[in-house]
């Protein structure tokens, strides 16, 4: 099976950490959060993996050829010119892929949750995608009904607030843990751009399935600043209890 790495961010929320180095390949005791996706990827089943990569590009790329001498199947999306976002940059790849469901994977997500659950409920499903989401505070959310179908976004602090088709139904706010499984049909509505995956999904949740998974067991670490970097350290560590 094929993933997405997606790994191309600047990581701005990481101050002066990130002013020589890609977010991506900060050290998590021994490994770079880079190989640490990759490696939950390939434990999954998903051996053929391909990674977007911008800021500090010849960085992340040297990187990826260590990957692959260690055995790790894994291809480049050169994305050197201009950042694509999370769809855009989806949408350049889409030639990696083929017929089968796919996964898309931030870089910067460290967490235990079984993607193998994911999958399982997409095939189950039949929708045109499957995302992980989690009860945990933030200030963005996806709205979903009753039966954990994606219905709209919304931001607490500015208000804003999109719904996908009528709002006619009770819709709770859940987070995003930025896990995805994608029925390949998902190109048929995609084109060149620079665009989020969520705004994708909003624009489509109307009128097609797109399946939401609690997962609110273990643990799961957005590696965005460095507070929760040393979290993520302190957890993994080899001593940790």
């Amino acid at each position: 099976m094929k993933a997405m790495i997606l790994a191309a961010g600047k990581g701005t929320r990481m101050g002066k950490i990130t002013d020589s180095i890609p977010k991506v390949l900060l050290d998590i005791n021994g490994k770079s959060l880079l190989r640490i996706a990759v490696e939950k990827c390939t434990a999954a089943g998903f051996e053929d993996i391909i990674v977007n990569i911008h800021h500090f590009a010849d960085m992340v790329e040297e990187e990826i050829i260590n990957l692959n001498r260690l055995g790790f199947r894994v291809a480049v999306s050169d994305e050197r010119e201009m950042l694509l976002e999370t769809g855009g940059g989806l949408y350049k790849a889409k030639y990696f892929f083929d017929k089968e469901p796919f996964l898309l994977y931030n870089a910067d997500i460290i967490t235990d949750f079984p993607i193998a659950d994911l999958l399982s409920m997409h095939n189950e499903r039949k929708g045109l995608a499957t995302l992980a989401v989690r009860n945990r505070e933030g200030k963005r959310y996806y709205l979903v009904n009753r039966d954990g179908l994606l219905r709209g976004w919304c931001n607490i602090s500015t208000g804003e607030r999109i719904v996908a088709g009528e709002e006619n139904e009770e819709l709770d706010k859940i987070a995003f843990s930025s896990i995805h499984i994608i029925n390949p049909d998902i190109f048929n509505y995609m084109s060149e751009g620079v665009y989020t995956m969520t705004a994708l999904y909003l624009q489509l949740a109307a009128h097609h399935k797109i399946h939401t998974l609690l997962h609110n067991d273990g643990y799961w670490f957005n590696v965005g600043t460095p507070e929760i970097l040393e979290e993520a350290r302190e957890l993994l560590a080899p001593n940790s209890p």
